[in-house]
């Protein structure tokens, strides 16, 4: 059994310094900075050779349509960047209700503004990231490779918290736009109540015709069993043509008790690109459920504090050089080190299967049920803080 392929795979990169970039937000930021000109003939002429219906899972992207931090990086900025520490909430509210409402309004803060043209890198086999926030530690690994498919621990020093996913990708071409669904299991546990919510996560839909256009749609479900709550978020496609109107930002639902799917105990209704608002049905009173304007916005970039306890499987040491490279715009060279990393990772594959060898996570056991859905345990009851950290502003 062999459980250490990144880190052989990127042993020359360990020398190099970590590349931490910002987060993704309501700004845009770096995307808006490194977005070169033509942009959408250059993204078209990407798909001239493929078919619709055809998985885009290991699509290889040229470097210049890279964003420069991992998927791996992606997941876990949604989990340690957020301004107002929904999170935290999730573990506060004095009845099931209340803790449930703040679990939906933290479902919607993992929301992040998409961008069109561009996309984080695929992660290795045995990739890792592992951030600190506070008191909540973060690590992510890249447990399979084919299919695409990643795991999350976030534990608290209070206990108060604990979050274990396992996300599946499936980008899919559809001639005039791509959608991809994600597919894995979320779950929220709050261990001092007792309760497990279980979530899924909208689709990506990027259009390509007849005007570009990324939002995120589909209908999201909520579920606590140990309460009997559950929740329904549907977030809706924009109606636009070239552009011009529809908005895709649209999220609308609702709360309910299982038992009665059909009495309506909260209404949902607003723009999770701004604010959020929660309708108690009964009483008719209107509360702002979530504002992205605190929760999204002018967030920070995680620094390395501990240099030394970097793994050598840590994204942001993996595809330091590509970062570095791209946020250079010096394509070539972002090219030349990107094949690199995937041309290690492809060697060591190679070398494992001749000599019979099965490659195991190191932080997470994996296995997959009788319908093809991939599920993800942590080996340890807790994460510990980690060399990367991020502090609220």
């Amino acid at each position: 059994v062999d459980a250490s392929a990144a880190p052989t795979a990127t042993a020359t990169a360990r020398a190099s310094a970590a590349v931490l970039t910002a987060p993704l937000s309501l700004e845009g930021g770096l995307a808006a900075e490194l977005q070169p000109a033509n942009l959408v003939q250059r993204v078209l002429s990407l798909f001239g050779n493929v078919r619709p219906g055809a998985d885009l899972s290991h699509f290889q992207l040229p470097a210049t349509f890279n964003l420069p931090k991992s998927q791996l990086q992606l997941y876990g900025e949604i989990v340690y960047c957020d301004g107002d520490d929904y999170l935290s909430r999730c573990g506060k509210g004095k009845d099931s209700l209340e803790r449930f409402t703040a679990v939906v309004a933290w479902s919607i803060s993992t929301t992040r503004p998409p961008i069109f043209g561009f996309a984080p890198y695929n992660p290795v086999l045995g990739e890792t990231h592992h951030v600190s926030r506070g008191s909540l530690h973060v690590l992510l690994e890249q447990v399979c490779h084919k299919p695409p498919v990643s795991a999350l621990h976030a534990t608290d020093d209070g206990g108060n918290v604990e979050l274990v996913w396992s996300q599946h990708p499936v980008p899919k071409f559809n001639g005039a736009s791509i959608e991809a669904t994600v597919h894995g299991k979320r779950q929220v546990r709050l261990p001092k109540f007792n309760e497990t919510y279980e979530m899924d996560c909208p689709n990506l839909l990027i259009r390509l015709l007849p005007g570009p256009s990324v939002e995120w749609s589909g209908t999201v479900r909520i579920v606590c069993k140990d309460s009997g709550l559950e929740a329904e978020l549907s977030y809706h496609r924009s109606n636009s043509f070239m552009g011009m109107g529809g908005d895709g930002r649209c999220v609308k639902g609702k709360v309910f008790h299982s038992s009665s799917p059909q009495d309506t105990v909260f209404e949902i209704d607003g723009y999770w690109d701004r604010t959020v608002s929660l309708k108690d049905v009964e009483s008719g009173e209107v509360l702002v459920l979530y504002d992205a304007n605190l929760s999204i916005a002018n967030l920070v970039t995680p620094e390395v504090k501990d240099e030394e306890g970097l793994s050598s499987t840590e994204s942001a040491v993996v595809w330091s050089e590509v970062s570095e490279a791209i946020l250079a715009k010096d394509w070539e060279k972002a090219s030349e080190a990107k094949r690199k990393v995937e041309g290690t990772a492809r060697s060591l594959e190679k070398e494992r299967n001749e000599k019979g060898e099965v490659w195991m996570p190191k932080h997470f056991s994996l296995s997959q049920d009788k319908d093809g859905n991939w599920e993800c345990w942590p080996l340890e009851k807790s994460v510990r803080p980690a060399p990367i950290r991020i502090y609220p502003c």
